[in-house]
């Protein structure tokens, strides 16, 4: 593993601040989602930024290298055009999982919508290791990994995060992005010390830190991404940086985007935290060695570790009791089953009312015709449909079946209301778009009639 590229003070690139992220003074590099992006089309904005010599990197959150099942080649094809395209250094993604079911389980596939905790298992680790590879051989560019914020814990755990992560890098060369935003999400959550996973990380495969915001309600923290980054996430981010300075350190924001002012004071706080703790740094002589730290160290320089050990193909048993477990949970969350034995029931009710409000959210900025045309009735009324109809072909597929489920349960009341949404859903549910001339519209229309009777 060669030397991680400095990539210095970031942002996230979204759409809603584009412009202000141009104007921004000292920004290095921005991260952009990269499921939204068309390497054919990209933004005028991200272009504009690349001129001046602004590193981009790809942020993948689909690929679901935590599942049980092989990454998509479709994916990583994907993946790895999106890193050419914009000139990356390397491309990320999550340790996580956000479908299961499927042929492993004989059951039908689901979408979480959203990245849920792998369990920190011998099995899981490797098909962990083993997806890793696959997309390590299949991008162009190196890839960094990143630890998650959880809500549920898995029962009968064998390994802190710390030792996970330690492994994961030991086994594949893989390099880390460390969420120190999620530390704090799990320190609160699952009881899970922030400085204690950092003393077992491998802190030298780390290629950059995101920073981010989140809130607290009755004793669970959300990791929103779209509030002001709090003191403790500042304090976890002082406590890595007097380990060792970052290659990079980036500013997540998703969503409730404050005025341009307020992200570049959060980005000066960053900054202000990474110099007061590059003054109180440990010489490597005073850092207390890992247990591992020898491993570590060759995995990171590039010359064999135990990766070597670990080469052959993962069992197909540790597969399906991995799938079994994924879809088990999934289908708790989603589809109202049974919750798996072990799990917290109460955490697994806030978890799953966390996902439908997030389907209901993104659904509503996928088809933002639906909340215009239901108005205050849109939200309760997706909420209840989510609760029996698990997401199975991502969120624009959803949006229309939850427009047909209204439709055919005969609302909304209103009949203008329901003749636009009818509309609605004629226009968009058939394979190519829909004809401009009002004659071809209307045979088109005709004809769904028909087939319906």
């Amino acid at each position: 593993m060669t030397q991680p590229r400095r990539l210095g003070t970031g942002i996230g690139w979204r759409p809603e601040i584009a412009e202000a992220v141009e104007r921004m003074p000292g920004i290095d590099w921005v991260e952009a989602v990269a499921e939204n992006l068309c390497p054919g089309h990209l933004p005028e904005s991200l272009l504009r930024l690349r001129e001046r010599g602004v590193t981009v990197v790809p942020h993948g959150v689909s690929l679901g290298l935590g599942g049980a099942d092989r990454p998509e080649e479709s994916r990583l094809i994907a993946l790895a055009e999106r890193a050419e395209a914009l000139g990356s250094p390397l491309v990320t993604e999550h340790i996580a999982f956000v479908r299961a079911g499927g042929a492993l389980t004989a059951s039908p596939s689901l979408e979480a919508g959203h990245l849920l905790p792998v369990p920190r298992t011998r099995d899981a680790l490797d098909v962990l290791c083993e997806n890793v590879r696959i997309a390590q051989e299949a991008l162009p560019v190196p890839l960094a990994v990143e630890n998650i914020a959880a809500l549920i814990s898995w029962p009968g755990e064998e390994m802190t995060e710390g030792q996970f992560l330690y492994d994961l890098v030991d086994r594949t060369g893989v390099r880390l992005l460390i969420d120190v935003a999620n530390l704090h999400t799990n320190h609160v959550n699952r009881a899970e010390d922030p400085s204690k996973a950092l003393d077992e990380l491998p802190v030298e495969a780390i290629a950059y830190v995101h920073v981010a915001g989140g809130f607290e309600r009755d004793g669970v923290w959300h990791d929103s991404h779209a509030h002001p980054v709090p003191r403790q996430v500042l304090d976890i981010l002082a406590d890595l940086a007097s380990r060792v300075t970052p290659p990079g350190v980036l500013l997540e924001r998703d969503d409730n985007f404050p005025a341009p002012d307020e992200l570049e004071r959060e980005l000066g706080a960053i900054r202000v935290t990474l110099t007061k703790a590059r003054a109180r740094v440990v010489t490597p002589s005073q850092t207390p060695a890992s247990p591992h730290s020898g491993e570590a160290a060759a995995t990171a320089s590039g010359t064999p570790g135990a990766a070597g050990s670990h080469a052959e193909g993962v069992a197909v048993g540790a597969r399906q009791r991995l799938a079994l477990g994924q879809a088990a949970l999934l289908s708790a969350l989603v589809a109202g089953t049974p919750v798996p034995e072990g799990f917290d029931r109460g955490r697994l009710g806030v978890q799953a009312r966390a996902l439908a409000a997030k389907r209901a959210d993104v659904v509503a900025k996928v088809a933002a015709e639906l909340p215009e045309i239901l108005g205050d009735a849109y939200r309760p009324a997706f909420l209840a449909y989510a609760q029996g109809h698990p997401m199975s072909g991502g969120y624009r597929r959803d949006a229309l079946d939850f427009a047909a489920y209204t439709l055919l349960a005969g609302d909304p009341e209103d009949a203008q209301t329901r003749r636009r949404l009818r509309a609605w859903w004629l226009e968009r549910s058939g394979p190519t778009p829909p004809s401009q001339r009002s004659t071809a519209r209307l045979a088109r229309a005709t004809r769904r009639v028909l087939l319906r009777r």
